[in-house]
């Protein structure tokens, strides 16, 4: 793919986060609150297209969206992302010094393919070693 190719997506992709903020914060304040699902189908878009590309994560909200109605239970479907993570044994050790945020965790649910599962605003002080909640 060219340069050209890769840019369009990141605009397209940039595009519908966009959108999805839009609805987030303005069109679902005056709805119900009704989807059936943690996370709600705009947060499960949104996170599929951060962190599986743009087709990808389109597809995956379609559907999510398609299984929200009265035909289906609902309840807890994190988003499954695909990532290759390097060895443990050449991560070098953890140097980062102060305050690190973590946003995500990624729970294994076959190889390469993990839950997302986002952090609720959990901050890890790495110099003291101390974890607490803000």
């Amino acid at each position: 793919m060219g340069i050209k190719t890769l840019g369009m997506f990141k605009m397209l992709r940039r595009l519908a986060l966009w959108l999805i903020s839009f609805y987030q914060k303005v069109l679902s304040v005056a709805s119900f609150g009704s989807c059936r699902y943690y996370p709600t189908c705009s947060e499960y878009a949104k996170w599929q297209l951060m962190y599986n590309g743009f087709f990808k994560g389109l597809w995956a909200s379609l559907l999510r969206i398609l299984r929200c109605n009265q035909l289906f239970l609902g309840g807890i479907d994190y988003p499954v992302v695909s990532r290759h993570f390097k060895s443990y044994s050449k991560i070098k050790p953890f140097t980062c010094k102060g305050v690190v945020k973590i946003v995500v965790w990624y729970v294994p649910k076959s190889k390469n393919q993990y839950y997302l599962i986002r952090s609720f605003a959990i901050i890890a002080n790495i110099k003291e070693g101390i974890f607490c909640d803000r």
